[in-house]
């Protein structure tokens, strides 16, 4: 047999960046196109999900039918303001989801309804396929196809044979192609990419109408969002405000009446304001205290937080795991790929007790001509480039494939007279195998293979055995494995917000410390097996804890499913993807340090906006209070700072900017308040100040400048 030596393929350039909606400031013609959607929300049966905002429409109700009965410029004003405030609300939420219906778009051009070529009885490397031809909608859960290049893959599902360049730009944004194949982690194809090149058998693993881009077209419309459980709670929270606030106007009139009563010299209640306290007056009281700035934004916040995801390429198949993003205490990352580059590369052979290193580097390289990973690729070029090993003539060899069991691979040669046999891998394997096969190890090995784990690299130990020989190790080769670019910083960043990172690694303890100190992680786990990474989940949530992970390969399922939030890879298994509750399409290990920003980012635009609300409503009782009650009580006047013009323009001003204020915070809401690593200490101070502060002076200037205006209407 004839082997020549096979250099690694060219690097790819870098990924472009996906074609998604951006984030970023409202754009007025998305208003626009939005508000059809609002009037139609206006559906009591659709609205009285939000309790907030169902009062105002019941008390918009209330005020026109006043307002037809006794017409006035004051009634059909407040009327018209109430309505306005309503819609705007509505608009908030509306917007949010015309983003999402932007991407959901998108993806509607990838759903194609092809024609799958599915196969009866299957069998695994069968010459001759039973193929039928069959609606891609009629294939079912567990059916085979075969997909060939310049065709469309009509389901989700996994390669069970083959492999393929596949186009996977209408779901990622990425143009580059990616390949997938059978057996391994980069299994899983998605239904509506195309094959550019070769041939694969796929075994559909989701039913009709449940494929990946119709979850993904459902959760970007917001279709299936549910309410997280802080936002549930919040919910409550205004509810109960909001039915305080209406039992304290609805006495109002009755305890007027009874004061009126019992001190007959009192000035009439009709002296109150100039249309007298009528339920269009309290219905404008009620409004303007009642939180109704957080109760109109709130949906859009939270769709804007699973939006912001999907803008990065990160799909949220769950509200509630965006948010415990933002609560997360442990992040556990893989090493490889993640922390490090993940190609490692063999940059030197270390030859021991006396070996000629060229000896060194021809086995190692017959070693690795079968091994299609990065790493043997990468030792059978340096092998070339240093020592000048090419083209090589081998008669007989028997390839010995990496196992997780024997963790070594190699190749029994069986020249005419001679049958010699080499193996490379990890050093406590080889050495074995030595040992196994009469030979001995001396302490020269454990000392190369202690200094190459120092220094941060991966030793794999080369060794032979030729007939009527002992086996004897012949060297070292280190593999070295490049953290990447700011990893420390972001790292750092993380510590700040009191988050630990743990790497998860399958090196030995020595080159785990190295590669942690370099990175500057909090912790490692060295040599972990998937039920080791379970067991150090379980171990941080009975701490109270709440743990990130990433994960693609089958065996990271039980962990992703075990964690509070499981990002699994777009390129890993079918049931990586069903076990986590969010799946990174640009399978980027790293974006799980920004799905956490995000998910900070959630919960301060909330809690900011919260606070900018109740602020809010703690100026317009300035406002409306002094004004009403004026008359009855001159004491009141000294809390009446802004010197509104009348009691009847202080409650419209106050009405006006209430509704103003809804459309003004729409922005902020989708794009969410400015995230800063930072202690929770310092980011309370910050809210405070600029959203408490600034929510209860907006209202003093807001108001002001309206009533300035609303002055001058005729009939006011």
């Amino acid at each position: 047999m004839t082997t020549t030596q096979k250099s690694p393929p060219a690097a790819q350039p870098p990924s472009a960046a996906p074609n998604r909606v951006r984030a970023g400031l409202l754009d007025p013609w998305q208003l626009i196109r939005s508000l059809p959607d609002a009037l139609r929300k206006l559906n009591p049966t659709t609205l009285w999900r939000n309790p907030v905002m169902f009062i105002v429409e019941i008390g918009s109700v209330f005020t026109t039918v006043l307002a037809i009965a006794h017409p006035t410029v004051f009634a059909w004003t407040i009327a018209i303001w109430l309505w306005l405030t309503v819609v705007f609300a509505n608009l908030a939420e509306a917007v949010a989801e015309g983003r999402g219906k932007a991407q959901a778009e998108t993806l509607r051009l990838a759903k194609k309804d092809t024609i799958a070529r599915r196969l009866r009885n299957w069998t695994p490397g069968a010459a001759h396929l039973d193929e039928e031809a069959v609606p891609a909608p009629a294939l079912r859960l567990g059916d085979v196809v075969v997909v060939e290049g310049g065709e469309i893959i009509p389901g989700d599902g996994d390669v069970i044979e083959g492999i393929a360049s596949v186009d996977e730009s209408a779901i990622t944004g990425e143009s580059a192609p990616v390949i997938r194949e059978s057996g391994g982690d980069r299994s899983a194809v998605t239904g509506g990419t195309k094959v550019l090149s070769d041939r694969i058998v796929v075994r559909i693993t989701q039913k009709p109408g449940e494929s990946f881009i119709d979850r993904m077209i459902a959760l970007v419309e917001g279709a299936n969002r549910q309410k997280t459980p802080n936002e549930i709670a919040l919910n409550i929270l205004l509810a109960a405000l909001t039915i305080i606030f209406l039992l304290a106007v609805a006495t109002l009139q009755p305890l007027a009446i009874f004061a009126k009563a019992q001190t007959p010299a009192a000035p009439s209640t009709q002296a109150l304001t100039p249309h007298g306290v009528t339920g269009i007056v309290l219905v404008s009281l009620l409004v303007c205290l009642i939180p109704t700035t957080i109760g109109a934004l709130l949906s859009a916040i939270g769709i804007a937080g699973m939006d912001r995801l999907v803008q990065r390429n990160v799909l949220a198949l769950s509200g509630r795991a965006v948010e415990a993003a933002g609560d997360v205490n442990t992040l556990l990352l893989d090493k490889t790929g993640t922390i490090t580059l993940g190609n490692r590369q063999a940059t030197e052979f270390t030859p021991v007790d006396g070996v000629d290193e060229k000896v060194l580097a021809d086995a190692a390289q017959l070693s690795s001509l079968a091994d299609e990973t990065p790493e043997g690729r990468s030792v059978v070029v340096h092998a070339k480039e240093r020592y000048g090993l090419r083209e090589r003539q081998i008669q007989c060899a028997d390839w010995v494939p990496f196992t997780a069991q024997t963790r070594m691979s190699g190749v029994d040669l069986c020249a005419p007279g001679d049958v010699r046999q080499i193996r490379k891998g990890a050093s406590s394997a080889v050495l074995k195998w030595v040992r196994d096969h009469g030979g001995h190890t001396s302490d020269h090995v454990a000392t190369v293979v202690d200094g190459v784990s120092a220094s941060g690299g991966t030793p794999l130990v080369v060794a032979e055995k030729r007939a009527g020989e002992p086996a004897r190790a012949l060297g070292v080769i280190d593999l070295k494995d490049v953290v990447k670019v700011g990893m420390r910083e972001r790292f750092d960043a993380m510590r700040r917000l009191g988050i630990r990172s743990v790497m998860i690694t399958g090196d030995n303890p020595l080159t785990a410390r190295a590669i942690a100190a370099e990175a500057g992680v909090d912790d490692y786990l060295a040599e972990a097996k998937p039920e080791d990474k379970m067991d150090l989940i379980k171990k941080e949530q009975e701490g109270g804890k709440l743990v990130a992970m990433t994960g693609d390969g089958t065996n990271d399922a039980p962990a992703l499913a075990q964690a509070d939030v499981g990002v699994a890879m777009n390129t890993g298994t079918s049931a990586a993807k069903e076990a986590g509750n969010m799946v990174d399409l640009d399978s980027d290990p790293t974006k799980l340090i920004e799905i956490v920003q995000i998910g900070k980012q959630l919960l301060i635009t909330r809690g900011a906006l919260t606070t900018f609300s109740i602020a809010n409503d703690i100026a317009k009782y300035f406002a409306i209070i002094p004004a009403m009650f004026v008359a009855v009580y001159p004491g009141l006047d000294r809390l009446n700072i802004m010197r509104l013009h009348s009691p009847a323009s202080a409650i419209l001003s106050a009405v006006i900017f209430n509704a103003i204020i809804i459309v003004a915070l729409i922005p902020l809401a989708l794009r969410g308040v400015r995230y800063a690593p930072g202690s929770a200490a310092a980011m309370l101070r910050r809210n405070l100040l600029v959203y408490g502060v600034g929510g209860i002076i907006a209202p003093f200037v807001g108001i002001k400048v309206i009533d300035l205006v609303v002055q001058y209407l005729p009939g006011l």
